[in-house]
């Protein structure tokens, strides 16, 4: 029973929030690593934390398609998840990946509400540079990134009026779900999931910010096969959105997507033309997908 208590505690003075943030400090790699261009970028929160991004241009030898803002999961950082956008410089898209606050060269340490800072802080970014200016601009946020995301553009009318089209991959509809499924995974805290999991908020949770993106085009990526994020999940996100929204069921490992080059070519395919797409493939019936054969 003391160590249960101990747990309870532990899980609460770290913020409850806090269970929904594992990063790694430093960074192991550069994208020199896969002889991409890249800049380091220094941007400040409002708050004064300052925050490490990557820039990578788009391929020299014509006028950048667009830009993507690359959020990325609740592990590791910038390196561990460039595995999502590596491939869009060579299709025309230049990327601004962010390491929110205590991830990799990044200040602070992460929590609610304060990395939605750091997301505004990129966008700011955004407005004022020069390469981004007059071009089509997309968000691809994948697992927690996916989430904060939603968040964020529900709760500002002007930045998501600028956007083109929002990507999720492998989304979480609820934290508090997340929480209670890290909790079922051990015996020491199996019995308490749900008591402990009741301390992380859910307000913030993506399920609860569908509705209120009505009008941005959306395409929601989720594999049928995570095993960190049930793919029930993403079914439940894409019918609480509002149209014009598609769903893509894959296959894989979490937020694997962008490995396979089919589903690459599908989000090039919606961003050359995000209302156009839904419009051309409607979403499959996805009425028997929690059972795939």
């Amino acid at each position: 029973m003391r160590g249960w208590l101990l747990l309870g505690l532990a899980i609460w003075l770290q913020g409850c929030s806090g269970m929904l943030f594992y990063p790694e400090r430093g960074l192991p790699y550069t994208p020199a690593l896969l002889q991409l261009d890249y800049r380091d970028l220094h941007l400040r929160a409002a708050d004064g934390t300052r925050l490490h991004a990557w820039w990578l241009p788009a391929k020299a030898g014509g006028a950048p398609k667009g830009t993507v803002l690359h959020l990325h999961g609740n592990g590791g950082n910038l390196a561990s998840h460039l595995g999502g956008s590596f491939w869009l410089p060579a299709q025309g898209y230049q990327v601004l990946l962010l390491d929110y606050r205590g991830y990799g060269l990044s200040e602070g340490s992460p929590s609610l509400p304060a990395v939605y800072r750091d997301i505004d802080a990129a966008f700011a970014w955004l407005e004022q540079a020069g390469e981004v200016q007059g071009r089509p601009l997309f968000v691809l946020g994948q697992s927690l990134g996916g989430a904060l995301a939603a968040h964020y553009l529900a709760a500002q009318p002007q930045r998501r009026a600028g956007l083109s089209a929002l990507i999720l991959d492998g989304v979480p509809a609820s934290y508090r779900e997340v929480a209670r499924d890290i909790l079922r995974r051990t015996w020491l805290s199996w019995p308490l999931q749900v008591p402990l999991s009741r301390l992380v908020p859910d307000a913030d949770s993506a399920i609860h910010a569908m509705p209120r993106l009505e009008g941005l085009p959306l395409l929601i990526y989720h594999s049928v096969d995570d095993p960190l994020v049930p793919l029930s999940n993403g079914l439940r996100l894409y019918q609480a959105a509002r149209p014009p929204r598609a769903f893509q069921p894959t296959r894989g490992g979490h937020v694997q997507t962008f490995a396979d080059p089919a589903w690459r070519q599908l989000m090039l395919l919606f961003m050359s033309d995000p209302r156009g797409f839904v419009e051309r493939h409607p979403s499959a019936d996805i009425s028997n997908l929690e059972n795939p054969e």
